[in-house]
């Protein structure tokens, strides 16, 4: 689990790409060997990566492992599964792919009833189905080691039999014009299959995703209805939301 300073030490390195020790000494107002220390914990974790004469963004091609993401921001994720799964009706279809923000809109599923659930996401399905009030749906295909996400040609023939009320999806980077993007692309078109299969897409991200770089486009911010997430958007990103009518909840 990050510590706050930590956190702002990564959300400062995320605003500039790379940035010097001394630099970031100066923005956080302690000293380069606190910042040092900070940085070697958070290049082991592989939250970031070091560079000649500074730190920087881990590769736009490489996601953070699983683990790591599962601690990082997890209050906010937390805040916006509740905020979700409040505006879930009872009764209705979903389906929720890969993400440790989904998941945590899963978890906060858990007393609903009457929902069917399609899903592609094993740690999903694990939290949903001890709910004997709802029913929970599989997707075949092949099964990722590293995270229990499900994907491939299979996956997405699956997933093509539903037509949902509401997918609800995660996403690894919202950048400033407007693109959807992520890291994994047999991942990437599984998602684009959900949204073309649910009459609603909302989208599930934290604040920590805004100009995030990753490799593979999976979609557009005028394809999603509605965008959860932890903080409010830059104002380049919160100008497209209103020119593409996506209403924006945030979870507070």
């Amino acid at each position: 689990m990050l510590n706050p300073r930590q956190q702002t030490l990564l959300d400062c390195v995320r605003k500039h790409v790379t940035i010097s020790v001394e630099e970031l000494a100066q923005k956080l107002d302690v000293t380069t060997q606190t910042v040092r220390r900070d940085v070697k914990a958070m290049v082991d974790a592989k939250l970031l990566a070091r560079y000649h004469g500074g730190v920087g963004l881990l590769s736009s091609t490489e996601n953070i492992a699983y683990p790591q993401r599962q601690v990082m921001n997890a209050d906010a994720k937390r805040r916006i599964g509740k905020a979700v799964a409040a505006r879930v009706p009872d009764g209705c279809s979903l389906i929720l792919n890969l993400g440790t923000t989904t998941e945590e809109v899963a978890r906060a599923l858990h007393l609903h009833s009457n929902l069917h659930v399609v899903t592609n996401n094993l740690n999903v399905a694990s939290m949903l189905a001890s709910n004997t009030a709802s029913e929970v749906i599989v997707a075949g295909g092949v099964v990722r080691a590293r995270d229990r996400g499900i994907v491939g040609e299979a996956t997405i023939d699956f997933i093509r039999q539903f037509k949902v009320d509401i997918g609800i999806i995660g996403i690894s980077s919202i950048e400033f014009d407007g693109v959807l993007r992520d890291f994994d692309a047999r991942e990437v078109k599984v998602a684009q299959t959900i949204i073309e299969q649910s009459r609603q897409v909302w989208l599930v991200a934290d604040s920590s995703k805004f100009g995030r770089p990753a490799l593979v486009k999976m979609a557009h911010l005028s394809q999603i209805d509605v965008l959860f997430t932890d903080a409010p958007p830059p104002p380049e990103l919160a100008g497209l939301l209103r020119e593409n009518e996506v209403e924006l909840v945030l979870a507070t």
